[in-house]
């Protein structure tokens, strides 16, 4: 499903019009950015949650030379299913 389809969706279940479920996916999708850009959890209970992790800085090998190589640390977004969502994919 793709994010036209989402909202066409979300529009029905809704009875929103597509316009009005659009503009609130698209908040939806905002706040999520803005706050993990921040730094901070979002936890929606049976739903999942949505973080930052990091990994530390490392040194790799680049596997065609077999140079060593400095990686350095960075953060990125992750997702952990809850209960309900693991549940309901079974």
């Amino acid at each position: 499903m793709n994010k036209a389809e989402l909202v066409n969706t979300v529009a029905i279940k809704t009875s929103l019009t597509k316009r009005d479920a659009r503009k609130a996916a698209n908040a939806l999708f905002e706040t999520i950015s803005e706050t993990l850009a921040k730094g901070e959890r979002i936890h929606l209970i049976g739903f999942g949650k949505f973080e930052v992790r990091g990994r530390a800085a490392r040194t790799g090998c680049n596997p065609q030379t077999g140079e060593k190589i400095s990686i350095p640390a960075f953060e990125f977004p992750a997702f952990k299913p809850g209960k309900d969502l693991k549940e309901a994919v079974k």
